[in-house]
């Protein structure tokens, strides 16, 4: 690695970062401790494998490994002999022509443009030949699932059994697009994204050789915005430095980046938590007056919102040495205070509200909306907190308490006004810290049922259609008694019916419920109850004789009830006429005589 502090000439182009500090050996890669151990076996025990898929996100050293290790396999001293090896202390025979991609042995292709079956077939052709200088003839192909599916084909051959002097290295953002046919023949390494405090500690050694003064804060900006990509963390500091002109601050990296002061993000969570949309959304609009994007303060928000979830869960995870001291102390706090269902709740709000941000045409009123949903949710109560408090009030919900001030906005509907009742203690009360108190189901009032009709109407009264009308079509009754139902079942009876029926008679009735099913035929079913009712009706209805008359008279018709939800007939008809009026008299009566 040529030596930092030294200046360039003024005829050489200036290198980046992300080129000038690239690993050129196994001792310079950070964060891939387990490959490296792993390969350093593997060639000191002479187990090398014959293909090598290397794998991860972008920035993480793939094809830098995979340079590395074509040098390994033709590490060779200056002085002759050597095996492979892991172990590069000085530059042999065939090293600096490999760094720099000029090695005629060591082939680097990019399967972007290099990925139909005329280029597989002249490499599968090449690969026949010796190597003319080096140990070995490697071929490293980058974005390899990028190679149509008849290329793979044709390379398995050869890669399954290649010649003693070839080896593979692939390299892949995206291994499920690999063929499984591929993968097997190759030996797999995941290369793991940077730890953000590993990231951290080599950002500022490059900082100390490049002269740079930059401070703590300011790097694990950095470090988190790269999400542990080592290349994209270095244009980040390339593009700081040339940003602030040698002395970079957390000032200059937030503006760079679009991002919110950690401090304010953290003011912008406890508004949330408190329910303040006021306060929330003003904070919000000063981030944005500053240069912040409203869709990068909802993801720095959710950022904070996890980590405060991972203290809660488990404090030693405050030292994180990413976090910033407030984070660390303030995070801590808010950790005792909120429950772990608010905090999730909020999570999956932001999760949802972030893409909204992202591609909304106006992402700052889209932020504004989103903040306004947390204030709002932040303020509803849990289901345990309505069942504490419908029990403290013998069953009814508490008086809602007045406005805090007439320049009050108007309340919401009906509903919400209820919600908000129970949500909010009286004026007098002192603010209680947030915690989730344990519901006491057994001292709610129970409810008693006198036969099953009323469990009929039970299920209506909560809205269950589907379980009404499964009472009613499919349901014989054997036997009733509050607590216990002996029925039998239908054929065509949904799956789960009795369980479901039992499980929801004990929460609306607040007791146990058993459902036995009886082998006795038992009652009709109430639809079929309903139905004879209607055919005895109908049965009345056809043999009055003024009704029969008008039957004889227009033959095909049909008596139809026109009503919702009523019997057939509801009134009695009119008195059957004499034996000696004529047929004909039936005629004048109207239709709703009839």
């Amino acid at each position: 690695m040529e030596d930092a502090n030294t200046k360039l000439p003024d005829t050489q182009p200036y290198r980046v970062l992300a080129r000038k500090y690239r690993p050129q050996t196994f001792d310079d890669l950070i964060g891939q401790d387990a490959m490296v151990r792993t390969l350093s076996n593997a060639f000191e025990t002479g187990r090398i494998h014959q293909a090598y898929m290397l794998t991860g996100v972008r920035g993480v050293g793939k094809t830098t490994t995979a340079r590395i290790l074509a040098r390994g396999l033709n590490y060779e001293p200056e002085e002759g002999g050597g095996k492979p090896t892991i172990h590069m202390p000085v530059l042999g025979r065939h090293c600096q022509a490999i760094i720099d991609s000029r090695h005629m042995d060591v082939m680097e292709l990019d399967a972007a443009s290099h990925n139909g079956i005329e280029n597989i077939r002249e490499i599968t052709d090449g690969v026949r030949y010796a190597p003319v200088s080096a140990r070995f003839k490697v071929l490293i192909m980058d974005e390899v699932q990028m190679v149509t599916t008849q290329a793979f084909n044709a390379l398995l051959k050869t890669l399954e059994e290649p010649p003693p002097h070839v080896k593979f290295i692939f390299a892949t953002t995206e291994i499920r697009k690999v063929p499984i046919t591929i993968l097997s023949r190759c030996q797999r390494f995941d290369l793991r994204r940077v730890d953000a405090g590993l990231l951290t500690r080599h950002l500022g050694s490059i900082c100390e050789k490049e002269n740079v003064t930059i401070d703590a804060e300011a790097l694990a900006m950095i470090a988190r915005a790269a999400e542990g990509s080592v290349r994209d963390s270095l244009s980040l500091l390339d593009q700081a430095i040339a940003h602030s002109g040698g002395t970079i601050d957390a000032e200059n990296v937030r503006a760079m980046l679009g991002l919110a002061d950690r401090s304010r993000v953290i003011d912008l969570f406890e508004a949330v938590m408190r329910g303040d949309a006021a306060s929330a959304l003003d904070e919000l609009r000063a981030q944005y007056d500053q240069g912040a994007d409203p869709a990068v303060v909802l993801s720095e928000l959710a950022e904070f919102t996890h980590f405060v979830t991972r203290v809660k869960i488990s404090p030693a995870a405050a030292n994180d040495p990413s976090a910033t001291e407030v984070e660390k102390v303030r995070g801590t706090e808010l950790a005792g205070k909120l429950s772990m269902k608010v905090l999730t709740r909020q999570w999956q709000m932001l999760l949802k509200g972030i893409p909204e941000t992202q591609t909304a045409a106006k992402p700052l009123a889209a932020a504004d909306m989103v903040l306004a949903r947390l204030c709002y949710a932040a303020d509803l109560p849990s289901p345990e907190d309505l069942i504490r408090q419908l029990t403290d009030n013998g069953g009814s919900l508490p008086a809602r308490s007045p406005a805090p001030s007439p320049s009050a906005p108007a309340p919401p509907a009906p509903r919400a006004q209820l919600i908000t009742s129970v949500a909010q203690p009286p004026m007098q009360a002192q603010p209680q810290p947030m915690r989730v108190p344990q519901a006491d189901t057994a001292a709610l009032p129970t409810r008693e049922l006198a036969n099953f009709a009323e469990v009929v109407a039970l299920a209506q009264e909560k809205r269950d259609l589907p379980l009404k009308l499964s009472l009613e079509r499919f349901v014989r009754l054997v036997a009733f008694a509050d607590g216990r139902l002996d029925i039998a079942l239908e054929q065509g009876t949904p799956q789960g019916f009795v369980n479901d029926l039992s499980r929801k008679l004990s929460d609306w009735t607040n007791k146990r419920w058993l459902v036995v099913i009886s082998a006795e035929r038992g009652e009709a079913t109430l639809r079929e109850q309903a139905e004879a009712r209607q055919a005895a009706v109908l049965s009345g209805i056809r043999a009055h004789p003024l009704v029969r008359n008008v039957m004889e008279r227009f033959p095909g018709a049909e008596i139809v009830d026109v009503r919702d939800n009523s019997p057939v007939v509801t009134q009695s008809l009119p008195p059957a006429p004499d034996e000696n009026d004529e047929p004909d008299d039936a005629e004048f009566y109207s239709a709703d005589d009839i």
